[in-house]
């Protein structure tokens, strides 16, 4: 039952594919070569313009963080919030197992979430 269901995923996706491709073909008979290369030189000015702002972004970005890591707390402007996360704390499950072995009082502490499923492509 699952395996029908995958493969008519599957065909759904290849459908949304095709559709896809249809509308890149419909795209190509709109857009001229000439419009593409007007749209080419327009993306590129695009970009140029953005360049030096994109810089600026991604310093202050930068320097914002080092901030607030450096505080160890939050701050918030009234457009932006620098949100400051703890680190995520993880264990060495296998070295903790063996020793819940030994002390069964440990493995009391141990907390199992949810499976979950991810569908990919073979």
């Amino acid at each position: 039952m699952i395996e029908k269901k995958l493969e008519r995923l599957h065909d759904l996706k290849e459908q949304q594919g095709e559709i896809k491709h249809q509308f890149e073909i419909l795209r190509d008979e709109i857009f001229t070569p000439e419009v593409r290369a007007m749209l080419k030189a327009l993306d590129e000015d695009e970009q140029l313009s953005l360049a030096e702002i994109n810089d600026r972004i991604e310093e202050l970005t930068a320097d914002i963080k080092r901030l607030v890591l450096k505080q160890g707390s939050s701050i918030k402007s009234e457009h932006l919030h620098a949100v400051y996360m703890k680190g995520r704390v993880s264990w060495n499950t296998k070295a903790l197992d063996g020793v819940a072995a030994i002390y069964p009082e440990v493995a009391a502490l141990k907390k199992v979430g949810k499976p979950s499923v991810s569908i990919r492509a073979i």
